[in-house]
Formats: C-alpha cells, sequence, structure tokens
C-alpha cells in the first residue's frame, strides 16, 4: 500500500486573513471553493457542513495547508492550544532566513513565543502564534546557510 500525505486542514477565523498571512510567509494559492451538501456533510461527519475553503502549498509543492471557514454551523472558539496540550499542535516550515521570515510575521502583528533558539548550532528556530491562533514554527538549517 503507497501513502502520501494529502494536507493538513485547518479550521479559521478568517479566511482572507489566513490567505494573506501565510502567502506572505511563501505559500501558493492553488485553490478556494465554498462547499456545502450531502457529500460534504458525508465527508466531514457534519450536518448542514457550509464552508468557505483555500488549499494553499509550499512553492516545491510538496506540502499544502487547507483552511476552512465555517459559515454553519457556526464555528466553535477555543482557547489557543499550548505547546504542551495534546491534539494539533503546529505547522512548522524550513526557511532559508529566520530573521526575514519572522519580519513578514512582524507585519502582521505577530511574533515569537519566547524568541529564536539555536539548537546546538545546527537549527534556529522559532514558534509563533499567528492568525486564529494558529502556532507556525519557523526553522532555519545553519549547515544548508553556512555552505
Amino acid at each position: 500500500m503507497s501513502i502520501s500525505l494529502e494536507n493538513v486542514g485547518i479550521a479559521v477565523r478568517d479566511l482572507d486573513e489566513a490567505i494573506v498571512f501565510f502567502t506572505d510567509l511563501g505559500l501558493e494559492v492553488v485553490g478556494r471553493d465554498e462547499v456545502r451538501g450531502d457529500w460534504a456533510d458525508t465527508a466531514v461527519g457534519l450536518d448542514g457542513n457550509h464552508a468557505r475553503i483555500a488549499m494553499l502549498q509550499t512553492p516545491d509543492g510538496h506540502g499544502r495547508l487547507e483552511f476552512f471557514e465555517y459559515l454553519h454551523p457556526t464555528a466553535i472558539e477555543t482557547e489557543p492550544t499550548l505547546p504542551n496540550e495534546i491534539g494539533m499542535h503546529r505547522v512548522a516550515f524550513a526557511v532559508e532566513d529566520i530573521d526575514a521570515a519572522l519580519a513578514v510575521v512582524a507585519r502582521h502583528g505577530y511574533g515569537p513565543l519566547r524568541g529564536v533558539a539555536d539548537y546546538q548550532g545546527v537549527y534556529r528556530l522559532a514558534y509563533v502564534r499567528g492568525p486564529s491562533g494558529i502556532i507556525v514554527m519557523l526553522a532555519q538549517d545553519l549547515r544548508v546557510t553556512a555552505g
């Protein structure tokens, strides 16, 4: 049996805000739609499912995020997750220049949860809480940029 990751789905408060944030980081929109009907109810397991969706992918085409903004039923607000909570934790991206990526994040009013960490001189890492409380990890491989 062959298996590959198709995408990671994330419910957001504001689809357009999520699109602007993640495209500014470098992802590309590959599709947008509004979904509803029996097929959507069956696929998601939610009666009356009606959502605006967008599929974004990394420039290399290997990573995809599907964002959805529920129109019905009403989205349920929860507290943002903490780094040690069980469940969906974070989305991680390799970046060429973490300082440049953090400058993009700052333009949207966000910043690192605690700063930029150095992992044994190999990686510079930062966790950022972005739109709808999504935790985004940015990782710069120093071996790539040093060589």
